[in-house]
């Protein structure tokens, strides 16, 4: 048997599809790669491409979703994390995120690893992160 595939896209659904392509454009330091209607007609999607081939993409379902912002309380997503390589590209990002106007934790260390908590326009939480001894 084949091993367990990687994680290849994640897809959130957004209440502002404007807003949050334009938030998310800043947080990644470039646009998206597609934006248009899937072809079934249920939902809208634009989506990044973020190294190493991973693909995040947007998602609204033609007025029918939830205005309410997201609680990772509720069953379902908890939060994305995205991985870094050591502790200096987490304090890079942490600078990042300031100069954006991103309210983040800081950088907050645990026996687990280390990692700074942010969250988008629809309170997504969302995480950068390094595994511990890095």
């Amino acid at each position: 048997m084949a091993p367990f595939p990687g994680i290849q896209h994640v897809a959130i659904t957004v209440t502002d599809l404007e807003r949050s392509t334009a938030w998310y454009t800043n947080l990644f330091g470039a646009g998206p790669v597609l934006d248009e209607d899937e072809e079934s007609g249920t939902f809208h999607h634009t989506v990044f491409a973020l190294d190493g081939g991973m693909l995040f993409g947007l998602h609204t379902h033609m007025g029918a979703e939830s205005s309410e912002p997201a609680d990772e309380r509720r069953t379902g997503l908890d939060h994305i994390g995205f991985a870094l390589p050591g502790f200096v590209a987490l304090e890079q990002w942490a600078a990042r995120l300031t100069a954006l106007g991103i309210e983040h934790g800081g950088i907050k260390k645990a026996s687990y690893g280390s990692g700074i908590s942010f969250r988008d326009p629809d309170n997504i939480a969302l995480e950068f992160f390094i595994a511990p001894g890095t």
